[in-house]
């Protein structure tokens, strides 16, 4: 078949197709907060550590609202991959291992002592890990997406990028309101909020939170669906604001998920290394595999997560002077237990061994900032800070097998269950792991802008860093078994003679990073700016349940030397805003998860995977065509591949990925648009119409020297559409809203993983792979 810049050309039909209206995605969000201010269209972000208008802010920033969020599949990171084309996800089995990618960079790591490469940060509060993140966003004002690495104004687990998230405020009035979603398969939703003035200077918003969905994938073992979800929350904020230059806010959330998510459904036949149909006796037990249209599992122990997670902050900004100086104090609570069938069958069958894993993490983390904000506008304008976390994580890790052998009169070439009559009596080997990281992070910021005429600008800013890691790990087995590798802990490391002293080690690093950006004004509504940025992730280890001594060496920083252009448009008057960005990004020691065989089960070796680079161009778009009817959109075009590839301490040469093989969840086109209309009636009621879809072309999922694992782990070009209309109060204080998903039925997998029974692979297959149906209604008080 003939392919198109990596899209074969039944792809590049719809693309082309679909580029009328690409202009979507990461503007949804600009649509929504133009509508919110009809004069101007002016959009607010607080990119810089400080709010300024989007148009002013020289780097590549996607803007999602809360209102684009509240009305995709599920209000969640995972959902604005549909909104911001320069934005993927990888899904897995628990949120402890989802991992979000920018133009094609992120960090995939099962290891307790690995950060994120894209930091998240909701009101100024850095979370330190990644699936902090992945639960519900209820109640948001909008999401930033910051392209490219951030490292000087938000921290070291910003080499790829910053989702900047803020919530709605309280207000110094009663109101509120109140919101209930039903969806085809038993999905609901509903939320809540109130603002109560407590007194002429203090507000307060509470809101809370409350969904379930019964699943996508039936399971045969249990009877019944699973990859579905059990969400409670809530969330209590308080504003002081007395005038005088002082104004305080505390806020504290709190969440509880149950979430029997997400199964690997086995979606191909056995294959022999070669790719090849091949025979296994497992699948006398499987059900028929259908590929992204497999919908089926046969697993006695369902894959779930239990998860539970709190947290308060407050944050004091008081003038002083002219200047600002703000106090932002937080302390985070994230409880994550991660259970998992790891065999995919219903019960242990010779040949075919039971293995069952429960991994309870807990985490904690205090963070503290101090900035000292300049007025904006002046000839020279600066923000100043500090900053310091702890994060602390353990985890004790147990995996469980039944191993069983056929007796010397049992029938061949059938399927022996363990515990039969033709089963030799089964053992059951165990192992559990203790382990767990201390991230200590000390840095001083600063960022300033200096007007050299009043159209052109210098933006410069340095980050000095101090990173120290502490990390420990003890293991014991009682029987060698499947992905069980006998004991680990120092004794075994120094002496090869376990002594029950948990293995500890530690590194310390050191790290000056920075930008600088020219920025110039080519006419009122026109802003250019070129910019380069030293991005730096800090040092990590493998630490995991099947550590070995080759793998206890530290894992270097990962740094990164990040070019940028962009032109900021503000057209008619406001009314169209066109932002375009060209990139080339290449980043040094990678860190990256590379296949392994660890005891007979694959497993990932956390390392410096080496030297990878990315490139592409961007572009965002919303369009104002009236005061009811908005068109906004985005396109990304992403070359994120690897340059130089670093075998893993150990591993045999055919190790080495070549370069030139592109990275996972890189797609090279990435699309979205939204077209959203009201039609004012003059009656009771006005009518709502809503169209928006989204295209990606393939990806890669299985990022592998193995040429053939690639190729199979290769997730095909999609793309998806989405309908809806409602009716809505003329005063907006009420809306009733009917839509369908995935309008056509596209079956899709989010991610495709090897290492199934007889050599299959196992796809994550998301929500929003198949056709739906819903209704949403709201009312505001």
């Amino acid at each position: 078949m003939r392919v198109w810049g990596g899209i074969d050309m039944k792809s590049k039909a719809y693309l082309l197709g679909c580029l009328p209206l690409f202009a979507l995605g990461s503007a949804q969000a600009l649509a929504q907060q133009a509508a919110d201010s009809p004069s101007s269209g002016e959009i607010v972000v607080t990119a810089q550590k400080r709010s300024e208008s989007l148009h002013s802010v020289p780097l590549a920033v996607s803007v999602v609202s809360g209102a684009a969020l509240s009305a995709a599949a599920r209000p969640s990171i995972e959902s604005a991959t549909q909104l911001v084309p320069a934005l993927n996800f990888q899904k897995s089995g628990t949120t402890l291992n989802q991992t979000i990618y920018l133009r094609g960079v992120g960090t995939a790591t099962f290891s307790i002592a690995g950060e994120p490469s894209v930091s998240t940060v909701v009101d100024g509060v850095v979370y330190a890990r990644s699936g902090e993140a992945f639960s519900d966003l209820v109640d948001i004002a909008q999401l930033e997406v910051l392209r490219g690495p951030q490292g000087t104004l938000f921290g070291k687990n910003a080499s790829a990028g910053v989702i900047n998230i803020t919530s709605q405020m309280p207000k110094n009035e009663f109101s509120g309101s109140v919101e209930a979603n039903y969806f085809e398969g038993n999905e609901w939703r509903v939320k809540g909020a109130v603002n109560v003035p407590m007194s002429q200077n203090l507000s307060a918003r509470f809101t809370a939170f409350a969904s379930g969905y019964d699943g996508n994938i039936y399971n045969i073992a249990t009877k019944s669906k699973v990859n579905g979800y059990d969400h409670v929350g809530g969330r209590a904020q308080f504003l002081y604001n007395p005038g005088n230059g002082v104004k305080i806010y505390v806020a504290a959330d709190y969440h509880r998920n149950n979430d029997n998510c997400c199964a690997d459904v086995i979606a191909t036949g056995p294959l022999t290394a070669a790719g090849l149909p091949s025979t296994s006796l497992a699948f006398n037990a499987l059900p028929t595999p259908k590929g992204a249209k497999t919908r089926m599992i046969n697993q006695n122990l369902v894959t779930s997560t239990q998860e539970d997670g709190w947290g308060i902050s407050g944050q004091a900004d008081i003038d002083v002077g002219s200047h600002t100086v703000t106090s932002i104090t937080a302390y985070r609570e994230w409880n994550n237990t991660e259970i998992r069938d790891g065999d995919w069958l219903d019960r242990a069958y010779v040949g075919f061994n039971q293995l069952h894993d429960n991994g309870p993490q807990k985490s904690n983390t205090f963070s503290q900032e101090l900035r000292l904000t300049s007025p904006a506008g002046k000839t020279f304008s600066y923000v100043l800070g500090a900053y310091y976390s702890r994060a602390f994580s353990e985890r004790i890790f147990t995996r469980k097998d039944e191993v069983c052998t056929a007796t010397a009169t049992a029938p061949s070439g059938v399927l022996i269950p363990c515990g039969s009559s033709n089963a030799n009596a089964s053992t059951f080997p165990t192992g559990t792991a203790d382990f767990g990281s201390t991230f200590n992070n000390f840095a001083l910021f600063g960022q300033s802008t200096l007007k050299l005429t009043d159209q052109v600008r210098v933006v410069g800013g340095l980050r000095y860093t101090h990173d120290k890691l502490d990390v420990f790990h003890s293991r014991s087995t009682t029987l060698a078994g499947p992905g069980i590798n006998g004991n680990f802990d120092q004794g075994v490391y120094d002496t090869g003679v376990s002594n029950g002293v948990p293995f500890r080690t530690g590194i310390s690093k050191d790290n000056i990073s920075g930008k600088i950006v020219l920025q110039g004004d080519l006419s009122r509504d026109v802003m250019a700016y070129a910019s380069y940025a030293r991005g730096y992730k800090g040092p990590a280890y493998n630490i995991f349940f099947n550590l070995t001594a080759t793998g206890t060496n530290s894992i270097a920083p990962e740094t990164s030397d990040a070019f940028e252009a962009g032109l900021k448009n503000t057209l008619f008057g406001g009314k169209l805003t066109l932002n375009l960005a060209g990139f080339y990004a290449k980043y040094h020691n990678f860190q990256a998860n590379n296949p392994d065989l660890v005891a007979g089960v694959v497993v990932t070796r956390f390392t410096n995977a080496g030297e990878v680079s990315t490139q592409g161009v961007e572009a965002d778009m919303s369009w104002r065509l009236g005061p009811d009817t908005t068109i906004s959109g985005g396109l990304a075009y992403t070359d994120a591949h690897v340059v130089n590839f670093y075998a893993a301490p150990g591993a045999a040469a055919t190790a080495i990925i070549q370069p030139g093989t592109s990275l996972a969840f890189a797609p090279k086109w990435k699309g979205s648009l939204s077209l959203d209309h009201r039609w004012r009636t003059g009656g009771w009621a006005d009518l709502l119409f809503g169209a928006s879809g989204n295209f990606q072309s393939s990806q890669l999922s299985l990022f592998t020297p193995n040429d053939v694992q690639r190729q199979m782990g290769t997730i095909p070009a999609y793309g998806l559409v989405n309908l809806q209309g409602g009716l809505v109060a003329p005063s907006d204080k009420w809306r009733v809203v009917a839509q369908v998903r995935n309008l056509f039925d596209q079956a899709y997998a989010a991610s495709i993983i090897n290492g199934g029974p007889g050599g299959s692979y196992r796809y994550q297959i998301p929500r929003d792979a198949m056709r739906y149906v819903g209704i949403s209604a709201s009312y505001r008080f």
